[in-house]
């Protein structure tokens, strides 16, 4: 929505009511009474980057043309809509459970591709790229539950929820041609919690016996990572959800907010895991792209840049975030993302490794952002 926000914020609850604040949501720094040298400042900077951000549109892409495609993330039919309208490549993450949240019985076919034909409208010719039902863990459906765990998070949610309740899978697959055919969308869909070849192999059969023709894994654990070089195999294309991928390689719960630190995408071993992601997909020929939901991390300018030299084909964001991504890859080539990929990685550090590559950016990225 393009509102400035902060989370976890130790102290907020503290602060009085009226109290002036200045909120910073890039840099996650919020200051208490600001002084107008401050406010000042932040409002030339918000006006140099509105303008900045004015001069570049179109598709993605770096200085010397190397194109990164550059979508949104959405979850349901409101963010399809007011996504549609505005210079984006398409959708790189549709997160369908999200339509679904409240519903107490799985919704008939025709339910779903109604929602569907409404969501994929918007983008005749353009693509969309579906997650099928994420659900388990801390996204509960009332009609896919398994029963209690001990540990949700590394239990039966995404593909594995739908390998035991497959008629959930099969019915959404068919929603999904369903409304494909009557909109002409570029539909891709993609499974997630994918950690072996196998499982890549059972997803992939049951998109095409529905007619969908191009279908994907979301690498968010680390073995489909370590091993994507036969998790891409008999899929189209993979997707890196940095929000779980971080949790798992770093063993520090997503939900967890002292545990933030963690989870930070900038994280050398992360970043060390995404590009064993890209290196697969160099190997098979398979796109590879970001749709970092925790934290944006394919919305962060400095980040995409690193993202785009491990090999990353496409970046998928908030659409308010696009700009400056785009911006950001307009003034670097191609080499120089990946130089700055390689700082990043041997940074001791996620604060390292972000401040490496920022001292390293084109000054005129780092003038405004």
């Amino acid at each position: 929505m393009g509102i400035p926000a902060v989370v976890q914020l130790h102290g907020a609850t503290a602060i009085a009511a009226g109290t002036l604040v200045a909120v910073d949501g890039d840099s996650g720094e919020v200051t208490l009474e600001p002084d107008m040298a401050l406010i000042e400042a932040q409002r030339e900077r918000r006006e140099a980057l509105a303008a900045a951000l004015a001069g570049v549109s179109g598709a993605g892409a770096t200085r010397d043309g190397h194109a990164v495609a550059l979508l949104a993330n959405i979850g349901g039919v409101d963010d399809a809509e007011a996504a549609g309208a505005l210079d984006l490549e398409g959708v790189g993450l549709f997160r369908t459970e999200f339509v679904y949240l409240s519903a107490q019985t799985m919704p008939t076919v025709e339910e779903q591709a109604e929602v569907y034909r409404r969501v994929l409208a918007p983008f005749p010719g353009r693509r969309v790229v579906v997650r099928t039902l994420d659900a388990g863990a801390d996204k509960p459906l009332a009609f896919a539950n398994l029963g209690e765990e001990e540990n949700p998070a590394l239990g039966r949610r995404g593909l594995r929820l739908c390998q035991a309740m497959p008629e959930v899978l099969d019915s959404q697959l068919e929603a999904l041609a369903i409304a494909a055919r009557e909109t002409g969308a570029d539909v891709r869909v993609m499974a997630p919690m994918v950690a072996t070849a196998d499982e890549a192999a059972w997803f992939a059969a049951r998109v095409r016996a529905v007619g969908l023709p191009k279908a994907g894994v979301m690498i968010e654990v680390p073995a489909a990572a370590l091993r994507s070089r036969h998790v891409l195999e008999d899929v189209d294309f993979g997707s890196l959800g940095t929000n779980d991928l971080a949790q798992y390689t770093m063993a520090a719960d997503r939900m967890e907010g002292e545990l933030s630190d963690l989870l930070d995408p900038w994280q050398p071993a992360v970043l060390d895991v995404v590009a064993a992601a890209c290196e697969g997909g160099a190997v098979t020929g398979k796109p590879i792209g970001v749709c970092g939901v925790c934290g944006e991390s394919a919305g962060d300018p400095y980040l995409a840049l690193v993202l785009a030299g491990l090999g990353v084909s496409s970046l998928s964001m908030a659409p308010s975030k696009v700009p400056a991504v785009r911006l950001a890859l307009s003034v670097h080539t191609l080499d120089e993302c990946r130089e700055l990929a390689g700082r990043a990685r041997a940074a001791r550090s996620a604060s390292e490794a972000r401040e490496a590559v920022r001292a390293a950016a084109s000054a005129e990225l780092t003038a405004i952002l």
